[in-house]
């Protein structure tokens, strides 16, 4: 195997298993969505609110700031972004475009019985400029997993969204 192989089966264990994390941490807390959000889950959400706050604001530090240190983002057609530096590059593209905009909203939440893994999982709505220089409008759904940091916070381990497009 050369470089690249080695490269290219790293990234693939690496989706491999935040797959597999999102579907434990999702296995753990589906019994708590059957009878509604509890009060960490409903925290969860918030947090996850005030995140869309500051990318609606544009503010690719603040939006960064939700993120883990080792965190990873999947952004559409684009590499794995590891790590906060690498996802605030990411976010910091999509504000350099003057017509770009997001908002979401959590749809489910769940924290496990431990409180130190938690998820949430919605909707988006964004438009920017497409490669035609003509606005997109688009509308999608996320999965975001979360980790609770030893300061209590809880910050993004993974998170991930894609477009309804057919």
């Amino acid at each position: 195997m050369n470089r690249f192989s080695l490269s290219k089966c790293r990234q693939g264990m690496i989706a491999f298993l935040a797959a597999a994390g999102a579907f434990a941490v999702l296995s753990a807390v589906a019994p708590a969505l059957a009878a509604g959000m509890d009060a960490n889950a409903k925290a969860l959400a918030k947090v996850d609110d005030h995140w869309s706050k500051a990318a609606a604001a544009k503010d690719a530090d603040r939006v960064a700031s939700f993120y883990a240190v080792d965190a990873i983002a999947y952004p559409p057609n684009e590499p794995m972004a590891i790590g906060r530096a690498a996802a605030k590059k990411v976010w910091a593209s999509y504000f350099a475009d003057p017509s770009f905009s997001i908002s979401w909203g959590t749809v489910h939440a769940g924290v496990s019985k431990s409180g130190n893994l938690g998820f949430t999982a919605g909707t988006y709505e964004a438009s920017f400029k497409g490669p035609d220089s003509k606005l997109v409008s688009e509308k999608g759904k996320y999965v975001t997993t979360w980790k609770k940091q030893k300061d209590g916070t809880r910050k993004a381990t993974h998170d991930i969204g894609n477009s309804d497009a057919k």
